[in-house]
């Protein structure tokens, strides 16, 4: 009865949750806000369930990190990241470090905060957080090297700051040459671990048949969250080994990758949804009041001086415009990497924990608040959006493998300029033709003069050889029309 009970209540919780992204969605919140809320309701202010275990907070909260972040690099198209990658591993690494000592020097000289508190608050407010930033940036039609930078960023910086927190709770901190060289070796093995995972997977799914179509998005998270525990256990970074892993995976054209997507973004939601739930538990609403005033005063200095700087000083040689440059100084979103490293502290039992953890709990409410809702005026007003912004096509494959060939299905979304045109001008390679087109419900075969439209869904057979060439032609169609080769479109 009491496991009936359970199961009926997380239902009810998790619909609750579904419907406050459709509201968070029309409103340009992030949903983080609405589950912090809807945790703080269940918790001992509201319907009274207890929570207050740091320990089961942390080991939780970092499982749903690896979760998130798994999903932000299988979802990440490599494409548009691939330009801004220099300046995300920047902002991750010098960007960070310009945070903490500015967040640091004006929580000691402000607030009163000790410095093992300060810089500890400042390593945990220092990464932007993946879910908050994927939920926002993903609906704004920026530069693809803009939100690229900003994508990456929010992938890369978790690891070395993560890092950082641990040594600054363990029991006796470590010197900062030795913490420096921890942190670089411990960054290099998770690199290289997620490399090699991410490489060899990918070879392995491409040759390997299996018997259902379900098991590849579950061979893939299990490879993903397998490079996590490798890097782990050879004392790398876990977070970065499966930001890199799960990116390689994403990026290669495997059987069923959509699906995979689908899959890993289902996972996703489900630990957001879980993790800021627990985190509004955790926290205690009595114990918030007396924490504003030093939450106020370093979350500004953390928006308006701290992240302007970092931005400034990690990026002067890489060709960013000023206007991109205040756009990523206000797009710096917080919301469960702080609040879930404020757990860290707690489970070691500093002194203070408790108002740390209050503290990063407000900046991130009130910021993300203030920052969420205002990134797409921002936005415009920096003159950064890009009007009639084209959508790529997603492909879903499944492999013939005893006819050496490939089946692709490929949906035509609304604003794809592969609308209008007729199947003898794709010019698509020897060894790929279009077999079949459903459009509103019914499916024909097509002729060469047959003209496809938006919406249409397109079943390609191509041998193995040819699908790399015929996606990059489809691709090209799909974004600049049939003279996209005249254009210089490649679709890469």
């Amino acid at each position: 009865m009491e496991l009936d009970l359970w199961l009926l209540f997380g239902s009810i919780v998790i619909i609750a949750a579904i419907v406050a992204v459709r509201v968070a969605h029309r409103s340009g919140l992030p949903s983080l806000l609405l589950y912090l809320a809807l945790g703080l309701l269940l918790g001992e202010s509201g319907f009274g369930i207890q929570f207050d275990d740091p320990l089961v907070a942390e080991t939780l909260g970092l499982a749903a990190l690896v979760l998130i972040l798994a999903e932000g690099g299988l979802t990440t198209r490599w494409a548009n990241v691939r330009e801004g990658v220099p300046a995300a591993i920047s902002l991750a690494t010098i960007g960070s470090a310009v945070s903490i000592a500015v967040v640091a020097a004006a929580a000691h000289w402000l607030i009163g905060a000790d410095w093992r508190t300060a810089t500890l608050l400042g390593a945990v407010l220092a990464p932007t957080d993946a879910a908050a930033v994927f939920s926002v940036l993903r609906r704004l039609p920026l530069p693809s090297r803009l939100s690229g930078i900003l994508e990456a960023e929010s992938g890369f910086n978790d690891a070395p700051v993560i890092i950082l927190v641990v040594a600054l709770t363990a029991k006796h901190i470590p010197s900062s040459l030795v913490m420096a060289g921890q942190v670089v070796a411990e960054l290099a093995i998770g690199a290289v671990v997620g490399l090699l995972v991410g490489w060899l997977g990918a070879w392995a799914l491409r040759r390997l048949a299996l018997p259902a179509s379900g098991l590849y998005p579950i061979a893939v998270l299990a490879l993903v969250i397998g490079s996590y525990g490798a890097a782990a256990v050879a004392h790398g970074s876990g977070f970065l080994a499966t930001y890199i892993s799960a990116l390689l995976l994403g990026n290669k054209p495997l059987p069923h990758r959509p699906a995979t997507r689908g899959f890993a973004e289902g996972l996703a939601w489900l630990a957001q949804i879980g993790l800021f739930i627990m985190l509004g538990l955790l926290a205690s609403p009595s114990e918030l009041p007396a924490q504003i005033g030093p939450a106020l005063v370093c979350g500004f200095v953390l928006v308006l001086v701290a992240r302007p700087l970092s931005v400034v000083l990690s990026t002067p040689f890489l060709g960013l415009s000023w206007r991109e440059k205040a756009f990523l100084s206000w797009a710096g979103l917080r919301g469960a990497v702080p609040i879930v490293l404020a757990t860290v502290a707690m489970t070691a039992k500093l002194r203070n924990a408790d108002a740390l953890f209050a503290q990063v709990f407000i900046i991130v409410v009130v910021f993300t608040l203030l920052q969420g809702p205002t990134l797409p005026w921002v936005a415009r007003a920096l003159k950064l959006t890009i009007a009639g912004a084209s959508r790529e096509i997603d492909v879903e494959a499944a492999p013939l493998e005893e006819l050496h060939a490939e089946l692709l299905d490929i949906r035509i979304p609304p604003d794809s300029r592969l609308d209008g045109v007729e199947i003898f001008e794709l010019r698509l390679p020897p060894g790929a033709a279009i077999t079949l087109v459903v459009r509103d419900g019914k499916s024909f075969v097509p002729e060469q003069s047959t003209r496809l439209q938006a919406g249409d869904e397109l079943l390609v057979v191509t041998t193995s050889d040819a699908r790399s060439e015929a996606e990059r032609r489809l691709r090209a169609v799909s974004r600049r029309g049939k003279l996209a080769g005249w254009y210089g479109e490649r679709g890469d």
